[in-house]
C-alpha cells in the first residue's frame, strides 16, 4: 500500500520528517518498507531557471542557428546557441544551465554541458515544452510571462509537485488502515502516546446540499445480508474531462494512472477514506437500481471487455433490464462513465466481505475496491464518503446534486463489546502499564470506555475494527501503541532442558536426512496445495477424498495433496528442463485425505531418483540409475532405523509399472518402483523416475530407540559359492528364505552375485550364482561342518525348488 506524505499531512499537521514518521508507523505495525520521492516532472526541473534574452543574432556559420545572450540572474549574462525559430530578444524563457539533467521522450537522462556549436560557445539550453517534460510540443521554445524575474527556478514557475511516498507492507488484518485517513488515525494515536498533541482533521461535507430534485433513481436491495448498507445520489450537468493537476498528482504519487475527473474522484476518495465508490452513467440505467443475485450462467461484460459467466451467488448491481456491475468488484462495460456522460448515479455501499472475496476469486479479479471490501471497510462512513465524493465531483467536473441521498440500511451494523481485565494486560505484556495510560491509548484509537472498575474496563470497539473483537486483540492494540521497544526485558535468563527420547520425530528425521545428504540426495520442500487434476492420474487417489480449499488462490492451488509423488515429479520436470537431469531428491511431508468420518493427514518420506548414478567423469563410466539403486537406499534407511522383520510383496499401486511393497506386520511400510510412463508424460518427463514412499507414521511406531549391541566375532567366517540352474519363475527371495530356514544358526549371509539367462541353458531356466557366509561365534568351523551345511542347503534347493548344480 502506498501512502503520500503530503496527502497524509492534510489529516495531521506535522513538521516531522519522513524518517521520523516512517519509524513511528513501523513501530505501530504499519511497516514502512521503503520511502520514495515523487516529482510530477521527472528530475523536478532542478537546474532550470527563468532567463531574459538580451540579444539575438544570426549564427555566422549556420542559417538556422541564433546566438543569444541571456540573463539568468548571475552577475554576467551567458551565451546560448539556440536553433528555435521563435527565439527573440526581450523574451523570458526557460534555460537549462550547465550540469542540468533532462530526460528524453523515452525517459533516458542527458546532461547539459558546455560546448561549441559551429565554433560558438554555448553555456546552456533554451528549452521547448517537450524537452522539460511539460508537454509534447516541439514547435519552438517556451515563452514565459514577461513579469518573471531572471534566475527564478522553473520548478516554482510551473508549480512542480514534490512528495515522499511510504510503501507500507500492510498485514491482512489491518483493514482499518487501508487509506490515508486510516493511516493518519493510527499515526495520531502513536504521536499522542509520545507526547505530541495533534488533531485529526477530516474533510468537511457541510457544503453538501441538494440543488434540485429532478432525477431520483429508486434503489431496491433484494439481498440485505450481502449488501447491509447501500447509498446513492445523482449528479447532473457534469463535464467529463481531465482532472486538475493537483488531483492527478495525488493519484500519480501512489502509482495510479489518472483516467478522467469522475473516475479519478472515486479513486481519490477510495484511497483517502478507504470507501470504494462507483459511478454509473445515469442515462444507461433503466428504471430502478436493484441489488440482487442472478441465475447461474448469466453472461456479463465487464469494463475490461471480458465476457464473464456469473455464479448464482455473485451479488450484482442491476437495473430493470439486466446487470450493470459486479458489486464491490468490477464495473460493467455498458454502464460505465464515458466522455459523453452528463449525468451520473454515484454509489457508496457496504458489501459482505465473504461474498465479495468469493466473487473476486471466482472471476480472478483483484481490484482496489475488492481488496478493501473483502477485508471489511468502515460501515459508518458510507454516506459521508458519498457526500465527500459528490462535492469533489462538483469541484472538478461541475454539475448539480439532483436527488436526495438514497439510503437502504435496514439493520445497523453494531459495534463490538469487550471486557478488559488489567491483570490480563500485565500478564500478557509482561510489564504493568499504568491504568491511565491504557485508557489514554484506547481513547486515541476511538475505543470507547463505557465502564471503569479496579479490575478492568468495559469497552465498545468501533465496527470498522474487524480485527479487534476479543480481549487479547485489545491487549495487542495497547502494546503496539505503547511501543514494543518500551517493554523492559529481564536480565535474568531462564531456560528449561527437556529430555526428549531418541525416537522423537525431529531427531529421527534429522538422522535420516543427514544419511541421505551424505549419499548425494537434496532435500526438497513442496507446497501442500496442488491441483485436483492429479487425482485423475491414479486410481489409488480418489477425487472424493480431495480436501479442497474454500477460498483458493488459484485452480492450481485449490486442493491439499493426497500424495507426495506429483510434487516430486514437478521438481524433477523443473530440473530436467533446466539441464539438470541427474537427480536424487527426498522430502518429508504430509498428505491430506477426506473420508466419510472426517479428515486425516499422514506423514511420509519420499525418495526420487532419475538420470545417471554419478556425475560425468573420466575415471568412471556413466551408468543410469535403476530400481536396485533405489532399493539399496531404502534398505539403508531401514537398517539405520533398526527395522528388520519385513517382507516384500509385488506392488498393487497403478502409479508404478513395476515395483514392490515392503510389509511390516501386514502393514505397508514402503511402496517403491518405476513410475509409469503415462504419468511421466503428463509432466513432460522422458527419462525413467524411480520413486519410494515411506509411511513415516508407521516408521515412528515401529522404532523403539533401544540400541542392541553384539560382540565382534572372534572366529573367522567362511564363504562358499553355489551355481544353481533354476526355473525362470523362481525368485531370489524364495532362495534366500529357504536358505535361512534350512540353516538358522550358522548361516549369516546370502548374496546373489551373478544372473545368467541365454543360450546354452535349457528352455525356461536361468542360472543364479550365490554366495553363502557361514560363521560360528563360539569356535572355528571345520571343513567337515562346512561341507555338511552346504550339502544340506543343496539338497533343500533340489527338493523344494527343483534346482540343479551347473
Amino acid at each position: 500500500m502506498k501512502i503520500s506524505y503530503n496527502w497524509l499531512k492534510q489529516f495531521i499537521k506535522t513538521d516531522w520528517t519522513s524518517e521520523q514518521t516512517s519509524e513511528l508507523l513501523t513501530d505501530l505495525g504499519l511497516e514502512v518498507e521503503v520511502v520514495e520521492k515523487y516529482e510530477s516532472i521527472k528530475g523536478g526541473l532542478e537546474g532550470v531557471v527563468v532567463g531574459h534574452v538580451l540579444t539575438c543574432e544570426k549564427h555566422p556559420d549556420a542559417d538556422r542557428l541564433n546566438i543569444t545572450t541571456v540573463n539568468i540572474g548571475l552577475e554576467e549574462p551567458i551565451q546560448v546557441v539556440c536553433g528555435a525559430a521563435n527565439v527573440a530578444a526581450g523574451q523570458k524563457v526557460p534555460v537549462a544551465t550547465i550540469g542540468t539533467i533532462l530526460y528524453d521522450k523515452d525517459g533516458e537522462p542527458f546532461t547539459i554541458k558546455k560546448g561549441k556549436i559551429r565554433g560558438q560557445e554555448s553555456h546552456g539550453m533554451i528549452c521547448a515544452e517537450d524537452e522539460l517534460g511539460l508537454g509534447t510540443s516541439h514547435d519552438g521554445i517556451m515563452v514565459l510571462d514577461e513579469n518573471l524575474e531572471p534566475g527564478t527556478p522553473a520548478a516554482t514557475v510551473f508549480k512542480i509537485a514534490n512528495d515522499e511516498v511510504f510503501e507500507i507492507g500492510l498485514t491482512p488484518n489491518r483493514a482499518d488502515a487501508m487509506s490515508h485517513y486510516g493511516t493518519a488515525r493510527d499515526l495520531r494515536a502513536g504521536m499522542l502516546q509520545r507526547g505530541v498533541n495533534v488533531e485529526l482533521i477530516t474533510p468537511s461535507v457541510s457544503n453538501f446540499r441538494v440543488d434540485m430534485r429532478t432525477l431520483k433513481i429508486d434503489v431496491v436491495v433484494e439481498e440485505p445480508i450481502l449488501a447491509p448498507r447501500y447509498c446513492g445520489v445523482t449528479i447532473s450537468g457534469i463535464s467529463v474531462g481531465d482532472s486538475p493537476a493537483w488531483l492527478q498528482d495525488r493519484l500519480k504519487a501512489i502509482g495510479l494512472t489518472p483516467k478522467n475527473n469522475i473516475v479519478d474522484v472515486t479513486n481519490y476518495v477510495l484511497h483517502e477514506l478507504g470507501q470504494p465508490l462507483h459511478a454509473f452513467d445515469a442515462a444507461k440505467i433503466n428504471g430502478k437500481v436493484i441489488v440482487k443475485t442472478l441465475p447461474e450462467g448469466t453472461k456479463f461484460v465487464t469494463l475490461d471487455d471480458v465476457e464473464r459467466t456469473l455464479h448464482k451467488e455473485d451479488l450484482m448491481i442491476c437495473d430493470e433490464k439486466g446487470p450493470l456491475c459486479i458489486a464491490g468488484v468490477f464495473g460493467g462495460k455498458k454502464s460505465g462513465v464515458s466522455e459523453g456522460t452528463t449525468t451520473i448515479f454515484l454509489e457508496s455501499a457496504y458489501f459482505d466481505p465473504v461474498s465479495v472475496r468469493k466473487t473476486a476469486k471466482r472471476h480472478q479479479l483483484n481490484t482496489d475496491a475488492s481488496f478493501r471490501f473483502e477485508r471489511g471497510i468502515d460501515p459508518t462512513i458510507t454516506e459521508y464518503a458519498l457526500k465527500r465524493a459528490a462535492l469533489l465531483i462538483q469541484e472538478v467536473a461541475g454539475g448539480t446534486i439532483t436527488s436526495d441521498v438514497v439510503e437502504i440500511y435496514p439493520k445497523k451494523i453494531e459495534d463490538f463489546s469487550v471486557l478488559l481485565n488489567f491483570s490480563h494486560v500485565s500478564k500478557i505484556i509482561g510489564q504493568e502499564i499504568p491504568k491511565d495510560t491504557i485508557k489514554k491509548i484506547l481513547v486515541s484509537l476511538d475505543i470507547k470506555v463505557n465502564s471503569v472498575s479496579d479490575s478492568g474496563l468495559g469497552l465498545t470497539i468501533p465496527a470498522y475494527r474487524v480485527d479487534v473483537q476479543r480481549e487479547i486483540d485489545v491487549i495487542e492494540e495497547i502494546l503496539r501503541v505503547y511501543g514494543y521497544n518500551n517493554i523492559e526485558f529481564s536480565k535474568k535468563f531462564n531456560a528449561t532442558v527437556s529430555n526428549s527420547p531418541r525416537t522423537e520425530d525431529y531427531k529421527v528425521q534429522n538422522s535420516i536426512a543427514s544419511q541421505l545428504n551424505s549419499q548425494g540426495f537434496h532435500e526438497m520442500m513442496a507446497n501442500s496445495l496442488t491441483t485436483s487434476a492429479y487425482a485423475k492420474l491414479s486410481a489409488v487417489l480418489k477425487e472424493e477424498h480431495n480436501v479442497t480449499m474454500l477460498n483458493p488462490l488459484s485452480n492450481d492451488l485449490a486442493t491439499m495433496r493426497q500424495s507426495l509423488l506429483f510434487s516430486a515429479l514437478e521438481a524433477v520436470s523443473y530440473n530436467i528442463n533446466r539441464r539438470n537431469s541427474d537427480l536424487k531428491l527426498f522430502e518429508f511431508g504430509k498428505t491430506y485425505h477426506k473420508y466419510l468420518n472426517g479428515y486425516e493427514e499422514h506423514k511420509h518420506l519420499s525418495l526420487s531418483i532419475s538420470g545417471n548414478k554419478n556425475k560425468e567423469s573420466w575415471t568412471a563410466v556413466q551408468k543410469p540409475t535403476d530400481f536396485f539403486l533405489l532399493k539399496g537406499y531404502v534398505d539403508g534407511i531401514l537398517a539405520r532405523l533398526g527395522i528388520t522383520k519385513i517382507a516384500n510383496t509385488p506392488t498393487q499401486s497403478d502409479i508404478f509399472s513395476e515395483g514392490i511393497n515392503i510389509i511390516y506386520n501386514n502393514d505397508t511400510l514402503v511402496e517403491m518402483g518405476v513410475v509409469k510412463k503415462s504419468i511421466l508424460k503428463h509432466f513432460g518427463i522422458k527419462q525413467d523416475v524411480y520413486y519410494a514412499d515411506f509411511n513415516w507414521d508407521l516408521v515412528l511406531k515401529i522404532i523403539t530407540g533401544k540400541i542392541k549391541y553384539t560382540e565382534i566375532p572372534k572366529y573367522p567366517e567362511v564363504r562358499r559359492d553355489l551355481a544353481l540352474l533354476i526355473d525362470q519363475k523362481t525368485t531370489y527371495e524364495s532362495i534366500y528364505n529357504l536358505a535361512k530356514q534350512t540353516e538358522k544358526g550358522l548361516l549369516k549371509e546370502v548374496n546373489l552375485f551373478d544372473v545368467y539367462e541365454g543360450k546354452n541353458l535349457p528352455e525356461g531356466k536361468k542360472s543364479y550364482a550365490l554366495s553363502f557366509t557361514i560363521q560360528d561365534n563360539t569356535k572355528t568351523l571345520t571343513d567337515v561342518q562346512i561341507d555338511k551345511i552346504m550339502q544340506k542347503l543343496q539338497q533343500t534347493f533340489e527338493t523344494e525348488l527343483g534346482a540343479t548344480l551347473r
